[in-house]
């Protein structure tokens, strides 16, 4: 099948960034895997982590828990999805995390020994919950672990920290603690690395390859450049890509409706080349994959089914390595390369946020790179002494 992103050499390169909304051009992967349709609330689950595998390989190394903490864990999932509304995805993170802290108390109550009841929450204080991070944290683990064992990142530290204080806070505020024993419990910051980057011209010149292969008409050639002219354009995750539905588009506005995280909606723009590629989807790609029975998905897989995530990310690593020199970017990257090509061109951080769909600037602001000739010009235009 045609449709993959012809290179383009280093004058090809040098091409003037994308106006209103840009994107990354796209190719057929091939032998596409089948697509996932695990969808909450009508739209696409993102796929399994790694933390899901770490506590799911805890999970399985354990005995299970006694009812009582195993209820607790049951209405402690029910609280994050009913009244926090999290997405299944971070519910089984946490869960994870604080089964796997209950094992821990349950197992070092059995080490000691001392009486012969069943573990509550009462047991739960904060000198279990050190030993806890201690036995999957910094160093060898103590009690006949492995010598020798790398120690989780501080990243997983403080993912697990936060999420046994969640589950104490909740457990106090209900009435099934007397206090909160994680309210004192330290973790260490995590570090914020940063994805790379396309340059404005590097995404120029992936875009003009995406085109050049949709050119064919080709459907799954026309769906890849969509794609990925729609990730760069607005800055959405994967999963709100492969989320999206038909009727979430308006095309009078150029606005999309997205579910993010903690299903809340926003809505974001995209520009007319975007608006372009969509238009040569509908009319020449989707009829072509749809099939009886296929779902109202924007975005179809080879065998007529909601896109999955994996491909999407297949095709921004095509589209990345279709230009020389650009370094390998998965979809966070290119939304990475959104806010910040966003800010060099004059954006202020809160139309960036909103746009991303961040609760916080700080968020935003841990994303973005200004470049120094960026805050050079401000300083310039701004600074009563520059």
């Amino acid at each position: 099948m045609t449709g993959r992103f012809p290179s383009q050499g280093t004058d090809a390169a040098a091409a003037a960034p994308r106006a209103a909304g840009p994107g990354v051009g796209a190719a057929h992967t091939g032998g596409e895997r089948s697509e996932s349709s695990h969808r909450a609330t009508g739209r696409i689950s993102a796929g399994r982590g790694v933390a899901d595998e770490q506590t799911d390989a805890a999970a399985h190394s354990t005995p299970a828990l006694p009812d009582a903490l195993a209820r607790a864990v049951t209405d402690f999932a029910e609280h994050l999805r009913l009244e926090r509304g999290l997405s299944e995805h971070t519910v089984r993170g946490y869960t994870g995390d604080v089964t796997a802290a209950l094992r821990h108390l349950v197992t070092r109550g059995a080490r000691r020994g001392a009486e012969r009841r069943e573990v509550t929450l009462t047991d739960l204080d904060l000198t279990a919950l050190r030993s806890w991070l201690a036995a999957g944290g910094v160093g060898t683990r103590p009690h006949g672990g492995e010598a020798g064992r790398r120690s989780p990142q501080r990243t997983t530290v403080a993912r697990r920290a936060a999420a046994v204080r969640a589950f104490t806070a909740w457990a106090a505020r209900t009435g099934r603690t007397e206090s909160d024993a994680g309210a004192r419990l330290a973790s260490p910051r995590a570090h914020h690395r940063l994805p790379a980057v396309l340059r404005a011209d590097q995404a120029a010149a992936a875009l003009d390859n995406a085109a050049l292969g949709a050119a064919e008409h080709d459907p799954v050639a026309l769906r890849d450049h969509l794609l990925l002219e729609l990730l760069y354009a607005t800055g959405i995750r994967v999963s709100e890509l492969c989320g999206l539905d038909v009727d979430d588009v308006d095309d009078a506005r150029r606005t999309l409706r997205v579910l993010g995280k903690g299903a809340k909606e926003r809505t974001v723009v995209y520009g007319a080349p975007a608006a372009a590629a969509l238009d040569a989807w509908r009319a020449d790609g989707r009829p072509h994959l749809a099939v009886p029975g296929s779902p109202p998905a924007l975005l179809l897989g080879a065998r007529g089914g909601r896109l999955d995530p994996r491909i999407a990310r297949a095709v921004v690593h095509d589209a990345a390595r279709s230009v020389p020199g650009a370094p390998d970017i998965a979809p966070h990257g290119l939304r990475h390369s959104a806010a910040t090509h966003l800010l060099e061109g004059g954006a202020d951080l809160r139309s960036v946020q909103e746009l991303l769909g961040h609760a916080s600037p700080a968020t935003t602001q841990l994303y973005t790179h200004v470049t120094a000739d960026r805050l050079r010009a401000v300083h310039d235009s701004a600074h009563p002494r520059a």
